[in-house]
């Protein structure tokens, strides 16, 4: 009885909450834009139980080759309630242009409902091949590779932002896909972007229709040249999953694998060449949006007291190609190669940051000396004209120090600097300052007795070591052991450095036990079944529950790829997999 009453009290709160849903009828089609001989399902959802009398837009321009059909699911998760039930078309066009689905409506409650218009989009007929159901052509058609480009007429030195997308329709699933040819970037100064984490599943529009995407790769160009500039295609070869047309005894659609190809189209990209007009004389290839400052660290100081003079260029453009201007100072202050500091960011909106070059300087003389000013010019593509931006003279005041006179030429009577020659000569020293070194014998000191000693310390050890080995080695259960465990982590150490990257680390994982077996039976277990496999390990007489936690062990990672696993489930699937290694070990 109280499981009746509990039964009766379910279906009614699950009653009263699919009722106090709003009611809304969506029409939803599989392609916006289609040939004139291909097909589309249009499918028509209400999310309220109790609806009746549905009515059909009228598929004006279109033949119906199929349906209704109709399905209905209700559901129950984390205490809230869904229902759908979906009434499904098959049509095909009858002529090309812009062709709208009218509106479909259910009555509820005495209160009808209706879903919205749709547009399509026919054009002319496509070639489609003699068995339209081909896994390969399915597939084609529901996944694209895409390659975006952020600009195709950049100037010479601006950046450019590439994406690489791969777009996947709802009709198909990718269960593992991985890059087999990078793109090439021949012409550009190129700069991956990285992508923080597992590229997130995103929904966009590709040729009109909904479509799941991933963000596969990042980078920024730098064209260095003008001219025709080809960025090469990505290609990949994707697993993917293409229904078969049939369901299981559960409803469930069956599908079937395939191995399949893909190459993004090729991009061209015509960089314009920077204006001749107004270009300065300085220009040295700075193209972006910059700031510049030249400053000095100390204005007033000794001579042979050092200062710093700091060159420094910020804001965001192609801070990594061109250099700096160089700062000019008089001959009297020594200046020293300067030390280069980058404090740059590469991400999809460009190159930001700064750049700065930090002299030392050095005066030999006092007085006073002047620094002329430095100047430096960037293009701006977005303004589309160059800027000159001049920084103020600068004085360095030398207080203390040698003083600088002239010295007079008698043949032509005319000033000129004297030259320092530093410490290249010097005054000869007449005296001495010489010293006894303090000197100590070897024989009985410290080192004599402990390199004594040593060989009577090093005999009791070496013979302890002895024992201990021999022990280790008649050991032969424990030798076995470390044995097993030694070759379980040969086997897994490629699966132990992928920990926590789901894919790689499963692939890595099922690969090191196929190697295993391969190594210890010499046979390929990669192209046989796992009762198979399991035969063979019973003719070699191992366990059956050893034999049952390795073929566990596969089986977990070939479905663990499409589930939500954690770092610490994969740990200790990698612990599992190390002791079924260690058991067969022992036992093989």
């Amino acid at each position: 009885m109280k499981l009746k009453f509990y039964i009766t009290t379910f279906i009614s709160l699950l009653t009263l909450v699919t009722a106090a849903q709003d009611a809304t009828l969506i029409a939803k089609v599989s392609k916006n834009k289609l040939g004139l001989n291909q097909r589309l399902k249009i499918e028509f959802s209400i999310n309220k139980q109790g609806s009746d009398q549905f009515t059909p837009p009228k598929f004006t321009n279109f033949k119906v080759v199929g349906g209704p059909s109709q399905s209905v699911s209700q559901s129950w998760v984390n205490g809230k309630v869904s229902f759908s039930q979906s009434y499904t078309y098959i049509i095909q066009p009858k002529r090309k242009g812009e062709i709208t689905i009218g509106t479909a409506s259910v009555k509820i409650g005495g209160k009808y409902i209706r879903s919205k218009p749709i547009k399509i989009i026919v054009l002319d007929a496509v070639e489609i091949p003699k068995n339209p159901n081909d896994p390969n052509y399915i597939a084609q058609q529901n996944i694209h590779l895409v390659a975006e480009i952020s600009k195709t007429r950049p100037y010479v030195g601006e950046g450019v932002y590439v994406e690489y997308r791969l777009y996947v329709s709802e009709n198909v699933s990718v269960y593992n896909y991985g890059v087999t040819e990078a793109p090439k970037y021949n012409g550009f100064w190129n700069q991956e972007i990285k992508i923080k984490g597992q590229s997130p599943v995103k929904i966009g529009k590709y040729n009109g229709e909904d479509y799941r995407y991933i963000v596969l790769q990042k980078a920024l160009l730098i064209p260095t040249k003008t001219g025709k500039l080809t960025i090469d295609p990505m290609k990949m070869e994707i697993v993917i999953g293409v229904p078969t047309g049939r369901s299981d005894f559960f409803g469930n659609v069956i599908t079937r694998n395939v191995r399949k190809e893909f190459a993004s189209a090729k991009k061209i990209i015509r960089p314009n060449s920077l204006p001749l007009e107004g270009k300065p004389a300085n220009f040295s290839g700075a193209v972006g949006a910059f700031n510049f400052n030249v400053a000095i660290s100390k204005e007033i100081l000794k001579a042979n007291e050092s200062s710093q003079i700091k060159v420094a260029i910020s804001g965001k453009g192609n801070l990594k190609l061109f250099e700096l201007p160089e700062v000019i100072t008089p001959t009297e202050l020594e200046k020293y190669q300067p030390e280069r500091s980058e404090k740059v960011r590469v991400n999809s909106t460009g190159i930001s940051g700064s750049v700065s070059d930090l002299y030392t300087i050095v005066p030999q003389y006092k007085g006073k000396y002047k620094i002329p000013n430095v100047s430096f010019s960037y293009f701006n593509p977005k303004e589309k004209k160059y800027h000159t931006i001049v920084t103020d003279d600068l004085f360095v005041d030398v207080l203390e120090g040698k003083e600088l006179k002239p010295v007079v030429d008698t043949n032509s009577i005319r000033k000129q600097n004297v030259t320092s020659t530093g410490n290249n000569f010097r005054y000869i020293q007449t005296k001495t300052n010489l010293e006894v070194v303090d000197t100590s014998d070897f024989f009985k000191s410290n080192l004599f007795y402990i390199l004594l000693l040593l060989p009577l310390i090093a005999i009791p050890i070496g013979i302890i070591i002895a024992k201990n080995n021999q022990k280790r080695n008649n050991d032969l259960v424990g030798n076995k052991q470390r044995k097993a465990e030694k070759l379980a982590r040969k086997y897994l150490s490629e699966a132990k450095k992928k920990l926590g990257e789901k894919e790689p680390f499963y692939e890595a994982l099922e690969r090191a036990l196929h190697n295993y077996l391969k190594a210890k039976l010499g046979i390929e277990t990669t192209d046989i079944s796992k009762e198979k496999i399991t035969g063979i390990l019973k003719n070699k007489s191992i366990e059956t529950t050893t034999i049952h936690q390795f073929i566990e062990v596969l089986e977990h990672s070939d479905m663990a790829r499409y589930s939500q696993i954690t770092t610490t489930e994969m740990e200790a699937e990698f612990e599992r997999a190390k002791q079924v290694i260690v058991e067969l070990d022992k036992q093989l």
